[in-house]
């Protein structure tokens, strides 16, 4: 893994050089796959190929089946890999137990969090709203045009890290880059309405359980609400069911800090925090070993659930002092 010190940043063109120079391409992605890591390397590998290089993606956790449009038509090619691009992970921890070999070795890293830990040898890094956005720029400059399914991919990373663009995070390019990929007259609709408007009956079940487990501190200024697996054994919910249920804490009116548990194994939890303006998400993560974006950020913490909780709730009120003062 490299120092922080040793990791040489690129700008767009000292990237797509290095992904040209190279050949033999392994695209990994991080565990608990979203729209954004799973569109971004579907993409650049698609990307990849059509300059006749190989490439092949990795994820490390199953598939989620509302992305599976993404696999169509692509056989991506075996063969020992060169060279290691990370796509939307900030942190090697992130690449999950079934990825972990690769952590150091890592060539170029792709990605919009500030948080990254620069464990890659090269990272090509801006803060946009998606890491997909960074990839549109990638396939262009390569001198790529997208075909549909680029574009697909490409759009459901920016729309799904944007909550189908209603973050804080989206900006006027964030839609004039959608608006151009719709040009290319993907399934925008059908894909917004995969994405955010259909759900299983697994996951209606999950939310009903997890919603009754809710808590709220400090006047109501927070929302904890955890998802245990006794909930996801209940409701038969599967991991193509929590994709947005980290984002129901903070929809709740007057709610500063949005923090939602899910249990992954016994005692060990995947926190999912999201804020809105008075608090800084991967302010409190980071006191925590984890990161992300001022909105939304994510850390892992092992031990009892009231435990887990009591350390959360320490973090919030080391990083945001003022949801005391105004409970």
């Amino acid at each position: 893994m490299n120092d922080e010190n040793t990791c040489q940043m690129l700008d767009l063109t000292a990237a797509c050089d290095r992904l040209l120079a190279a050949d033999h391409w392994l695209i990994l992605t991080h565990q608990y796959p979203d729209g954004d890591t799973l569109g971004s390397a579907f993409a650049l590998g698609r990307t990849l190929r059509a300059l006749g290089k190989k490439a092949r993606v990795v994820n490390a956790d199953p598939f989620p089946e509302k992305f599976a449009f993404m696999t169509d038509g692509v056989e991506w090619d075996k063969f020992e890999p060169v060279h290691i691009c990370a796509v939307d992970v900030a942190d090697p921890r992130l690449f999950g137990d079934a990825l972990a070999d690769y952590a150091d070795r890592v060539e170029l890293c792709i990605d919009h969090h500030a948080s990254n830990t620069r464990y890659a040898r090269y990272l090509l890094l801006k803060e946009y709203a998606a890491t997909a956005m960074l990839v549109y720029e990638i396939v262009r400059q390569l001198g790529v045009t997208p075909d549909a399914a680029i574009a697909e991919s490409l759009y459901t990373g920016i729309a799904t890290d944007t909550g189908c663009f209603k973050y804080s995070n989206t900006d006027p390019l964030t839609h004039r880059m959608a608006a151009d990929l719709m040009e290319i007259d993907i399934r925008a609709a059908q894909i917004n309405r995969a994405m955010f408007d259909t759900k299983s009956r697994s996951r209606i079940e999950l939310e009903r359980l997890a919603l009754a487990g809710l808590r709220f501190e400090w006047n109501g200024r927070c929302a904890v609400m955890p998802v245990t697996r006794e909930m996801l054994a209940k409701s038969q919910a599967h991991d193509n069911d929590m994709d947005g249920l980290a984002s129901i804490p903070r929809a709740i009116e007057g709610v500063w800090v949005g923090v939602t548990l899910r249990e992954v194994d016994t005692d060990r939890f995947k926190i999912s925090v999201r804020t809105g303006r008075h608090a800084n998400a991967c302010d409190i993560c980071a006191r925590l070993g984890g990161g992300g974006h001022p909105a939304a950020a994510g850390c892992t913490l092992s031990g009892p659930l009231s435990e887990v909780i009591d350390r959360l709730l320490g973090a919030i009120r080391a990083a945001v002092p003022a949801i005391e003062t105004h409970a």
